[in-house]
């Protein structure tokens, strides 16, 4: 199992969507919170990303910003947001200077994986020469394909989105490798518990049994997993026990009884017990409630 891959299937709720803002200039846009994470790509010139609690971003050609919690932030052709306008309402000028890719991915809060929790408000990925080599290939395709007109256009644009996420949050793990989730996802037997966990979440785990598998002592793999992750072992498995539970109620129509043993639950009530005391509700009532996002 790729806890990377499951972070992002559990949170994801539609598909991704895009579209292309040209402008002259000054021009000065804002974009409204959003319940999921947003991203811009610079096609074209030069501008800058102007978030509502943090430094401006300086932007040049090829750059990329991740927005992975939604905030309200400006695309600006200064430092500066004073007199943005919304970005539904900015004119796009055919034949402008500047030229962005702009787009949005529905993802559900409530399920959020630890790992895009701890990422930080903007993620800058400069178009810098020998880095991160297969980002700069998806961005490559998808401005060529947003430019063209080719069979199939639409279903290579949301495949390339799709795999734009991935290698920008690729990115961030390679450049934060000594700190928390990045590091946890590099040390080999943290990273071994993770996978045991994800790919067996209905097995009888105890604290000894995957200190056992990764080949560690308890007390080591509490401290280390803990010291990461921010999470001990156990906490962690109920946690993912449970958005696991989530999505399968949200996805397919599956039974309690076979959701709860999926999970690891025995019965019905200790299942549905555990998944109130996560989500504020009842299973039943989770899946028929409108998902955000």
């Amino acid at each position: 199992m790729d806890v990377v891959s499951d972070a992002i299937e559990t949170m994801r709720t539609g598909r991704p969507s895009s579209s292309r803002l040209s402008v002259g200039s000054p021009w000065r846009c804002r974009f409204a919170p959003y319940d999921g994470a947003g991203f811009h790509v610079l096609l074209r010139g030069s501008g800058w990303l102007v978030p509502d609690e943090a430094e401006p971003v300086p932007l040049g050609v090829g750059d990329a910003v991740l927005v992975p919690h939604g905030a309200s932030h400006v695309l600006s052709d200064s430092p500066s947001a004073e007199g943005a306008v919304p970005f539904d309402a900015t004119l796009s000028a055919a034949d402008g200077p500047v030229e962005f890719l702009c787009g949005k991915y529905r993802l559900d809060r409530s399920r959020a994986h630890p790992l895009l929790v701890g990422m930080p408000e903007v993620v800058h990925l400069p178009a810098d020469l020998g880095r991160h080599a297969r980002l700069r290939a998806a961005i490559d395709l998808l401005g060529g394909e947003v430019r063209g007109d080719g069979p199939g256009r639409e279903t290579v644009i949301t495949s390339l989105l799709d795999l734009l996420l991935v290698y920008m949050l690729r990115a961030w793990l390679e450049d934060n490798a000594e700190t928390g989730w990045p590091r946890a996802l590099r040390d080999p037997e943290i990273a071994a518990a993770l996978e045991a966990l994800h790919s067996r979440p209905s097995a009888p785990w105890r604290i000894e049994d995957l200190a056992a598998h990764v080949r560690l002592s308890r007390a080591t793999l509490a401290r280390r997993f803990t010291a990461l992750t921010g999470q001990p072992p156990m906490a962690y498995l109920t946690w993912w026990r449970m958005t696991t539970a989530a999505r399968l109620l949200r996805e397919t129509d599956l039974p309690l009884l076979a959701i709860a043993r999926q999970v690891g639950y025995g019965s019905p009530y200790a299942f549905s017990h555990a998944f109130k005391r996560q989500f504020g509700l009842p299973p039943g009532l989770y899946r028929d409630r409108e998902p955000a996002g």
